[in-house]
């Protein structure tokens, strides 16, 4: 059996590994091939070009390598069509893989989406799309599964896979013993971004804020996780460029050690925020986009929140700044009111826990059911 996945990014990368391995316990014999990053390759996977390659955010900003990534897309259809394989899943990058799903469907190919595009949130008009490209949605949060399905959509709310790999948290005191911290000292987390145009976009603001907060909060310390080596000396050299000498220890990896040790987050938008909700850190989100890419955004959006936990849980949890609004001062001020209400803090991890407990439902396994269940309806047997 030969099984097809493309991730465009680390998040999805970190799905993917787990699907593959859970499919692999199924079906010991199976293949797995197409775009994947190093976790996927870890499980088996065989990538036939960089991960790195999709991994662009925003209208904009795609269009500069929008050639390579269209000759990407090319290149996929046309070896799947001419050598199919017994079944293609999508993970995330809806931009990328729903034109590949509804090319390879149309041959006949059985085709899952693992993440659901936000078509609940904006650029509704891709339903359409999601009904011609997908035979079965596999949804990471619950509202999915009951808006995709009114929408004629076969969809399967499977949990969510950092729910089940983020243990909940009992205890911070093991992550504070492992970045130094004492009992009393003040660690705050920030994190500005797994992309470069991310990091280049929220780092310097994010410095700002850190200087702002050390004037009022002199023993305060900083940690930043580095989820490349790339981004690590991108990310250095920013901190050593400034002429004050900022409390900022960067930690290659360690994303959910410093979310966990963390008295409060400083945080762009994406999965950085459900990873905090599912550690218990309290956190102030904050994204920028080219101002383009936010015109063309606003026209569509139909969301009251960014963050996830905000998302979820129904109300702001999180507080959010977005565009002109992700200004020193609104962050200053929001990261200080957390810092300054213990209180506040404990009821907002209360909060994260009980939303945590909703998500966790062995997600790998549950997709990889999902697709089983769909090879067995299509009649394919290893």
């Amino acid at each position: 059996m030969r099984i097809a996945l493309v991730a465009g990014e680390l998040s999805g990368d970190f799905l993917a590994a787990g699907l593959i391995r859970s499919l692999a316990k199924r079906y010991p014999t199976a293949r797995f091939e197409g775009i994947g990053g190093p976790a996927m390759q870890a499980a088996g996977l065989h990538s036939y070009h960089p991960q790195e390659a999709l991994s662009v955010m925003g209208f904009v900003e795609v269009l500069a390598h929008l050639p390579r990534i269209l000759g990407i897309r090319r290149d996929l259809r046309r070896r799947w069509i001419d050598d199919p394989p017994d079944v293609f899943i999508g993970i995330d990058a809806p931009d990328f893989n729903l034109g590949l799903e509804r090319s390879l469907r149309a041959v006949g190919i059985p085709t899952l989406q693992y993440v659901s595009p936000t078509v609940w949130a904006w650029r509704g008009g891709r339903i359409g799309l999601i009904r011609e490209a997908v035979d079965r949605m596999l949804c990471i949060f619950p509202f999915e599964e009951r808006f995709l399905t009114d929408q004629g959509v076969d969809a399967r709310f499977v949990g969510h896979p950092l729910a089940d790999a983020i243990e909940p948290l009992a205890d911070a005191g093991p992550a504070r013993r492992q970045l130094n911290l004492g009992v009393g000292d003040t660690a705050i987390a920030i994190l500005p971004g797994s992309r470069g145009s991310e990091v280049k976009a929220l780092l310097p603001l994010f410095l700002t804020v850190a200087a702002r907060i050390v004037e009022r909060f002199p023993d305060v310390r900083f940690f930043v996780p580095a989820a490349t080596p790339a981004l690590r000396a991108r990310i250095q050299a920013a901190i050593d460029a400034r002429a004050d000498r900022l409390p900022i220890e960067v930690i290659d990896g360690e994303a959910r050690t410093i979310l966990a040790a963390a008295d409060a987050g400083l945080i762009a938008s994406g999965t950085a925020t459900l990873e905090a909700m599912l550690l218990r850190c309290p956190s102030v989100m904050a994204y920028r986009v080219n101002r383009l890419t936010a015109m063309l955004a606003r026209r569509s959006l139909r969301i009251p929140y960014f963050a996830m936990p905000n998302l979820l849980a129904g109300e702001m949890l999180m507080p959010e700044f977005v565009q002109d609004e992700a200004e020193p001062g609104n962050l200053t001020a929001a990261l200080t009111t957390l810092l300054e209400t213990p209180g506040e803090r404990d009821a907002i991890a209360t909060r994260f826990a009980a939303l945590h407990d909703s998500l966790r439902r062995d997600a790998s396994e549950g997709a990889a059911n999902g697709v089983a269940d769909l090879l067995a309806e299509r009649g394919v047997h290893p």
